[in-house]
């Protein structure tokens, strides 16, 4: 079996994502669409696409199985909505939403189709995340105590230009968009690794005081005055965790973790990743095993997938590329070598009809916390319940 797929969305971020559906062995063919007609027809020229579509309501009126969305944060809920009861399946890169009801009305169209959704979360497939799952799955943390998760990203990094590409000449009233409405870089690592969710949060937030003054301009759609936002949660395991999300931050950004537990602790700062015990001649320097790098052929993990002529870019030792098709070789693997796993992920799920890892249910328990914790902060940091979606049906 194999699926046709749908790409909305063809802006600079969906140039790592159009060559791997092209090549998927279980896409039979893939159409791009856009509102930008001059874009779409470059992207079609650069990667070899015949079939486009102007809209996503005519994207819906295909015949495709499946779409991913890859446009603004702020449309990704309602979009999704929209091809879930279409019919399709859908893909959308993050946030899945920006607001309690949206991800209530996500959730809903998916219980209510059946179809497959994914939030094409990377912290998933990070390699400490990897590397931290497998050490909780054997049990090593013991007990985990307290997490910690952050993405650290000033908007001088790149940020500024997006946002003008994404709105034009209105891109100064989108900017500064609340900091935990994006957090799922962050709790997804801690989530992902002990299935542990948020039950309570209090937020704080550091009002903005940079010059350019974007955070406090009276036309801001936002309303939000923090650049830089931090929560404290409660899990469901008794454990705690921060969380930070961070805009104005003099730091060469990171999206990373630390996770301690009764047995044993993973442990992360700039420049340094380690497993660490109690016994301190037993602490282990992780930073070879877990560094991303192009793996040559020659190298034993990649005997079996890999010629002569390519190889799997951007991955670990603890990634396992010997699921990934072959078809990929070579190919974009962005984000610390999550992209390629993502898609194959995605696709594997339409397949065979069941939902994936960061489904929608998964995806609830990454965002909802920083929705509340923002609600929190405005408030002067009150504990508040987070509302839970549940488990992903088995």
């Amino acid at each position: 079996m194999t699926i046709k797929l749908g790409i909305c969305g063809v802006g600079s971020f969906a140039d790592c994502f159009i060559p791997l559906f092209n090549a998927h062995p279980d896409v039979e063919s893939v159409i791009l669409c856009d509102l930008d007609a001059e874009r779409l027809a470059e992207k079609c020229e650069r990667f070899g696409n015949t079939e486009t579509c102007a809209s996503l309501d005519e994207l819906c009126e295909t015949d495709v199985d499946a779409i991913a969305i890859i446009t603004q944060h702020h449309l990704h809920g309602p979009q999704a909505v929209q091809a879930l009861k279409a019919g399709k399946h859908v893909y959308s890169a993050v946030p899945s939403a920006i607001s309690i009801e949206e991800i209530s009305a996500l959730v809903k169209a998916v219980e209510e189709t059946g179809n497959v959704y994914m939030i094409g979360e990377t912290s998933y497939y990070y390699p400490c995340t990897i590397y931290c799952r497998k050490r909780f799955e054997q049990g090593d943390f013991g007990h985990v105590v307290y997490g910690e998760g952050e993405y650290y990203h000033d908007y001088k990094h790149g940020c500024y230009d997006i946002a003008k590409n994404r709105h034009g000449k209105d891109w100064e009233k989108y900017y500064g968009i609340p900091p935990m409405f994006y957090p799922t870089h962050s709790t997804s690592m801690i989530v992902s690794v002990t299935g542990a969710h948020a039950t309570h949060v209090c937020g704080m937030g550091f009002v903005d005081r940079h010059e350019d003054n974007l955070y406090a301009r009276e036309d801001n759609i936002w309303k939000n005055p923090f650049s830089n936002e931090t929560m404290l949660c409660k899990m469901s395991d008794g454990s705690m965790a921060r969380i930070s999300e961070f805009r104005r931050i003099g730091h060469p950004g990171t999206v990373g973790m630390s996770l301690y537990g009764t047995e044993g602790s993973y442990e992360e700062q700039v420049g340094s990743q380690v497993w660490a015990v109690t016994d301190r001649s037993k602490c282990e320097d992780l930073k070879e095993q877990l560094a991303c790098k192009e793996i040559a052929p020659e190298n034993e993990l990649m005997a079996k997938i890999t010629s002569s002529d390519g190889t799997h870019r951007d991955v670990s030792s603890v990634h396992d590329v010997a699921r990934l098709p072959k078809e990929f070789l070579g190919l974009p693997n962005a984000h610390n070598g999550s992209h390629q796993f993502l898609v194959d992920d995605f696709v594997t799920a339409c397949v065979n009809g069941k939902q994936p890892v960061n489904n929608v249910w998964d995806a609830a328990r990454y965002l909802v916390p920083g929705l509340i914790a923002h609600e929190s902060a405005l408030q002067g940091g009150v504990l508040m319940d987070v509302p839970d979606f549940g488990d992903c049906p088995k």
